[in-house]
């Protein structure tokens, strides 16, 4: 697999990993920030619920990105 840029990045290109993960029979899907999302019944609701989430920061204002940070996995 080829690691591209993402628009807007620079520098080397970062590791990349799955967003969707499953535990204890749940499934979540992971912000860039590192938060665990979920649970969620199947990964296909984990999937409509990604989705949702990013149409929620894209249509909110800087700061709601801001507020999410703050969950940043240690």
């Amino acid at each position: 697999m080829t690691l591209e840029h993402r628009d807007g990045e620079q520098g080397e290109v970062p590791e990349r990993s799955g967003r969707f993960l499953e535990k204890s029979g749940y499934w979540y899907y992971q912000t860039r920030e590192g938060v665990d999302i979920g649970p969620f019944d199947s990964r296909r609701d984990a999937e409509v619920g990604v989705g949702e989430f990013i149409d929620f920061i894209c249509a909110s204002a800087p700061e709601a990105a801001k507020i999410i940070e703050r969950y940043r996995a240690a």
